[in-house]
């Protein structure tokens, strides 16, 4: 495996020790790699601060994913730290918690924006910030997490699954769109697993039972999994592959009933 001594990244989107940005970000920093990690708010600081302390010297930067300003901020820090990037961890949702539990007909205007806003806007204003960089280190890499509710009906995703789907849409755009400088831009699809947000999902533990019973390894998806994937499309093994969706979910996505 190739290591990635050297190189710089940035990952957002990390909670607690359950985050799925979490894991990958451990799996980067066995290999080498230095970190920045964001936090969205004071209340989020503790846990982040905790986390970082495993880690060898990270960057710990605020970040508001809805404020162009404070994006602008963490790519100044970056440069001047870093000195450059080489690959980008979004790992950034969020829907407000009353538009997963009432029917999606019933979607407010207010949630539907806030949603697409955080959870895949987001993605197109941090790879803008973070593109001058990798270009400046001849490439990089940038992934992004996403969940089968894009393109399936899961109970209680609602708006959640409108937002996943346009993301993976900018995921295309974006691998053309930055192609030309070598950056490349690819999502993990992971199944279920117990994170802060999926908490906010009404009836989780029944979709983890229907994964355990219908997927072809009849099991969960486990974190250090999409982490070691993480990983992967973050270096340099996967230098190939731009503008996929990759699923991370015991084989459930391939099953009809």
């Amino acid at each position: 495996m190739a290591t990635l001594n050297g190189t710089c990244g940035l990952i957002t989107g990390v909670a607690n020790k359950r985050s799925i940005a979490w894991a990958i970000a451990k799996a980067l920093a066995r290999d080498g790699a230095r970190l920045a990690l964001t936090y969205q708010g004071e209340r989020l600081l503790d846990n982040v601060q905790e986390l970082a302390a495993e880690l060898d010297r990270p960057l710990l930067l605020p970040c508001d994913v809805t404020s162009d300003i404070q994006i602008a901020e963490v790519f100044q820090t970056i440069e001047r730290e870093f000195g450059g990037l080489d690959f980008m961890l979004h790992g950034t949702a969020f829907a407000p918690r009353e538009e997963l539990s009432r029917p999606f007909v019933e979607t407010s205007r207010e949630g539907f924006r806030v949603a697409l806003d955080v959870s895949a806007y987001s993605l197109i204003a941090m790879s803008r910030g973070a593109a001058p960089l990798m270009a400046a280190r001849g490439g990089g890499a940038i992934v992004t997490l996403t969940y089968l509710g894009s393109d399936r009906v899961f109970p209680n995703y609602n708006v959640m699954g409108v937002a996943k789907a346009a993301l993976e849409a900018s995921v295309r755009y974006l691998a053309d769109s930055l192609g030309p400088q070598n950056i490349r831009v690819n999502a993990i699809s992971a199944g279920p697993i117990k994170t802060l947000a999926a908490s906010g999902i009404s009836g989780f533990g029944g979709i983890l039972q229907v994964y355990r019973d219908r997927a072809p390894l009849r099991r969960n998806t486990e974190l250090e999994e999409v982490g070691e994937t993480g990983r992967f499309l973050l270096g340099p093994e996967s230098s190939g592959i731009t503008g996929e969706v990759l699923m991370v979910d015991s084989g459930y996505h391939v099953m009809g009933l």
